[in-house]
C-alpha cells in the first residue's frame, strides 16, 4: 500500500505537469522553480516520479529564456539524482552559461553523453568537460583530436584528465609549435618522461630547468621505461649533413682511434673555424646523434651545452671555453659565459646523465635503423 506523502508529492507532479502547458511567460518560470523545489524537497522519489520530473522539467526549460536555463543548470549541476534527460539537455545548450555548469560538474553525464558534446558542441563546449575532476581517457583523446589549442591547454592543466599516450604525443607536437602551450605541457605531472624532454630545446630557460628537476626525480625504473616508449617515437631524419661531413667524421675518427680525441681538441676545432669537426667531436663524445649537437651548437644553446659537457665530466674550465667562443659575436660573451659556467657548476652531474639519455634516443634509432 502507498504511503499518503507518497501519493500527495505524485498527485502534485500530476497537476504542475498540467499547469506546463501555460502559456504565459512569468508563469511558466514560476511553474520551473516551483517543480524545482518540489524536486529537491522529495528526496524519496519512485522512478516513475523521476522520468516525471525530467520530462516536464524538459519540456519547461526548452521554452525558457537563457537567464531561466542558466539558473536551472546552476542549480541542478553537482546534483548526483539530476534527472538525466534534463541534464542532457542542459549540456547541449548552445549557450555556455547554461552548458557550462552542467558539462563542468555535473555526475549524472556518462562518458558517452560527454562524448556526443565533445564531437558535436563548441570549444567553449569542449573547455568546460575538459575542466571536469575527472575526464576519461576515451573523453581527454576525443578532445586532443577536436579542440583547439586553447582547449587543448585546459585540458593539459587539469591533472584529473588522463590522456592516452597516442594523446600525448599529439599534445606534445602541437606544442612545440605554439609557446603559449610549453608551460601547460612541461608543467603536467602525468606527461611521459621521454615526451617532457621532446620540449627542452622548444622551451625558454624557466621551463628548461623544471624538465631537469624532474629528469632528477625520475625513478630508475620508470627512466628505463620512458627511454623505451621514447625509442619507439623519435624520428631518424632532421636535414642534410653539411658538405665536409664525410671528410670532418672521417678525421674525427682518426683522431679517435689515435686516442686524441679529447675535450682540448674539440676546443682546437672551434678556434680554428672548424665547425662541422667540432660538432661531429662533440657527438662522438657525448654518444648523442650529429643533429642534436649542430642543433645546441647553431642556437647557442649554452645550458644544453653544460648538460653534454658534465655528463662527460668536463671541468669547468673546459665548458666556458667553448662557451666563450660560441659567443664571442656577442658584445657581452665573456658575462653570458661566466653565469652559464654557474649554471653549470649548480647541475648536477647525474641529473645530466638522466638528461642526455633522453637526447641520445635519436642516435640509438639511428644506430638500430
Amino acid at each position: 500500500m502507498t504511503d499518503a506523502p507518497e501519493t500527495e508529492v505524485h498527485s502534485r507532479l500530476h497537476d504542475l505537469i498540467g499547469l506546463a502547458a501555460e502559456s504565459s511567460s512569468e508563469k511558466r518560470r514560476t511553474l520551473l522553480r516551483e517543480i524545482t523545489e518540489q524536486f529537491f524537497g522529495s528526496p524519496a522519489r519512485t522512478p516513475t516520479e523521476d522520468e516525471l520530473y525530467g520530462e516536464v522539467l524538459t519540456q519547461l526549460t526548452d521554452e525558457m529564456e537563457e537567464a531561466v536555463r542558466a539558473e536551472l543548470a546552476s542549480r541542478f549541476a553537482e546534483a548526483p539524482d539530476a534527472p538525466h534527460k534534463l541534464i542532457r539537455r542542459l549540456a547541449e545548450d548552445l549557450a555556455i552559461p547554461v552548458a557550462g555548469p552542467v558539462l563542468e560538474h555535473s555526475p549524472v553525464l556518462s562518458d558517452e553523453d560527454l562524448l556526443e558534446v565533445v564531437n558535436s558542441q563548441s570549444q567553449d563546449h569542449l573547455r568546460a568537460v575538459s575542466s571536469r575532476k575527472v575526464v576519461s581517457e576515451a573523453v581527454s583523446d576525443a578532445i586532443v583530436e577536436r579542440g583547439d589549442d586553447e582547449t587543448l591547454g585546459a585540458l593539459l592543466k587539469n591533472e584529473g584528465a588522463t590522456l592516452s599516450r597516442g594523446a600525448s604525443e599529439t599534445a606534445v607536437s602541437r606544442a612545440k609549435a605554439n609557446p603559449e602551450l610549453h608551460a601547460a605541457v612541461v608543467e603536467r605531472a602525468a606527461l611521459p618522461p621521454d615526451l617532457l624532454n621532446e620540449m627542452y630545446f622548444v622551451v625558454e630557460a624557466r621551463l628548461r630547468q623544471r624538465i631537469l628537476e624532474q629528469n632528477a626525480k625520475l625513478d630508475p625504473d620508470l627512466l628505463e621505461s620512458a627511454l623505451n616508449a621514447g625509442r619507439a617515437r623519435v624520428a631518424t631524419h632532421d636535414g642534410a649533413l653539411p658538405p665536409d661531413y664525410p671528410e670532418a667524421l672521417a678525421y674525427v675518427r682518426e683522431l679517435r682511434a689515435a686516442g686524441e680525441l679529447t675535450p682540448q681538441a674539440l676546443a682546437r676545432f672551434l678556434r680554428s673555424g672548424g665547425r662541422t669537426q667540432f660538432l661531429i667531436a662533440l657527438a662522438e663524445l657525448a654518444e648523442i646523434d650529429f643533429h642534436t649537437a649542430q642543433q645546441i651548437v647553431n642556437r647557442r644553446e649554452l645550458d644544453a651545452l653544460a648538460v653534454v659537457c658534465k655528463s662527460a665530466n668536463l671541468d669547468r674550465a673546459l665548458f666556458l671555453t667553448y662557451a666563450v667562443v660560441l659567443l664571442s659575436p656577442e658584445s657581452d660573451a665573456m658575462g653570458k659565459a661566466k653565469a652559464y659556467a654557474r649554471l653549470y657548476a649548480d647541475l648536477p652531474r647525474e641529473t645530466a646523465l638522466r638528461t642526455l639519455r633522453f637526447w641520445r634516443l635519436r642516435r640509438d634509432a639511428q644506430v638500430a635503423a
